[in-house]
């Protein structure tokens, strides 16, 4: 939205402002997946939305970054009303095999386990990013500025006054809630003084596209090695993309290989099932950490998605546990908003920090948990692990507990997805 677009829209809220102390019911800082989603799950609440991006193009676009969407996620989808225009774009996943390195046990998770037609999505990020950018568009409440950006913030009696900076133009914003979308190193958390806890892992991930010569069956692949854990995701046109954790050192010489040499070291963690592997693109590398914000909430201040926490990639679990952060903060404050309350206050903001900050707390430590008992050899724990893996591929009713916390199925539901749910 340009500078003239943004002055317009401000002077038709001057009447309104006068009377009221304040623009927008709230303000999303951050417009990836997350931010998009909460203003989404927004569009019948009644509330005005204010939704700030500070890049034209998302870092995650141009690294062709995709994503494991659980179950809750996708229902979540559904019930705000954009799932049909992203799930054409997507793959579907309908079988998960489990595995612990050379051990030839393998837990296999099926549709049958849990009464569904699938398991799980895979989707690139821009097949999730464009549909609720386009989603956005068509509701009313929203009002949509990309590029912007947050220069200051001051959190009063009543209302968080903002200063953004559009095209070079500054303006100061006043609304009742400002909610941080903004990723792991979220300059609004750091401004508001939230402390974080956490640590940085002895790993790396490294992150690619391949094609198989065979098809990829629509499975899934979680494979633990003593280096880490190595993940394989089907894609639409026989892709797959590979998540493949190793210590720093390793995983910066995997990356330095040619494409021949690295698709012979690929192919040793991938196996032969799928037949020859094509690299397709670039290989792209990141450190791995574990991070919880002290609180979630603080006087007209939430955070949600990377802002809140992050974790390891095992499981795919972390832009779920966002989705569901929006989800739940969506809920939370339109429930308030309809019951007459001011949706800024602590009171209000602590009923989402509640909801949510224990449930994320346990993803987190349960993939801490899972990365440190396979990622080592210590026999005793291999030991242990591999009896776990036998015991959950016979007793059906931990298998079918396993898979419905990997997938989001345990725990509290939203209302916006509790009509699809039917386990």
């Amino acid at each position: 939205m340009a500078v003239r677009q943004l002055t317009q829209t401000l002077s038709s809220c001057e009447t309104t402002t006068s009377k009221r102390g304040y623009e927008y019911d709230l303000v999303i800082v951050g417009g990836g997946i997350v931010g998009l989603t909460l203003a989404c799950a927004l569009k019948d609440s009644g509330l005005s939305v204010l939704l700030i991006e500070a890049t034209r193009e998302s870092a995650a676009v141009a690294k062709g970054q995709a994503y494991a969407v659980h179950m809750l996620s996708a229902l979540i989808y559904e019930g705000i009303g954009v799932w049909d225009k992203i799930l054409p774009q997507i793959a579907t996943y309908r079988h998960v095999r489990m595995s612990d390195a050379d051990y030839p046990q393998v837990v296999e998770f099926e549709t049958t386990d849990i009464g569904k037609e699938d398991l799980g999505y895979v989707a690139e990020h821009y097949t999730l990013l464009y549909p609720l950018q386009e989603f956005v568009k068509g509701c009313p409440n929203i009002t949509y500025l990309c590029p912007a950006e947050v220069v200051n913030t001051d959190y009063q009696k009543d209302v968080v006054a903002i200063d953004i900076k559009v095209a070079g133009e500054q303006r100061t914003l006043r609304s009742k809630l400002l909610v941080a979308a903004d990723g792991s190193r979220s300059r609004i958390r750091e401004a508001a003084g939230i402390k974080t806890h956490g640590w940085k892992y002895w790993q790396s991930c490294i992150v690619a596209f391949v094609k198989p010569e065979k098809s990829h069956n629509n499975t899934a692949y979680e494979k633990f090695w003593p280096s880490g854990p190595f993940a394989i995701l089907p894609l639409p046109g026989n892709r797959c993309r590979i998540v493949w954790t190793a210590p720093h050192e390793e995983a910066k010489a995997l990356c330095a290989l040619d494409d021949q040499q690295f698709l012979t070291e690929l192919t040793k963690r991938y196996g032969n099932q799928m037949g020859k592997l094509e690299l397709l693109g670039d290989r792209f590398i990141f450190p791995v950490q574990l991070m919880q914000s002290n609180k979630y909430s603080q006087h007209r201040l939430a955070l949600i998605g990377d802002a809140a926490h992050s974790c390891h990639p095992v499981g795919g679990q972390g832009l779920n546990l966002g989705i569901r952060d929006a989800a739940a903060l969506a809920q939370t404050i339109t429930q308030a908003y309809q019951d007459g309350e001011d949706i800024g206050k602590i009171q209000v903001l602590k009923r989402y920090e509640r909801w949510r900050k224990l449930e994320n707390l346990t993803i987190l430590g349960l993939t801490d948990v899972l990365d440190r008992v396979f990622s080592n050899n210590f026999l005793p724990i291999k030991l242990v692990r591999r009896f776990s893996l036998f015991l959950m591929q016979r007793i059906p009713v931990l298998k079918v507990f396993a898979l419905k916390l990997m997938i989001g199925l345990l725990g509290r539901t939203p209302k916006i997805a509790e009509k699809s749910v039917a386990v």
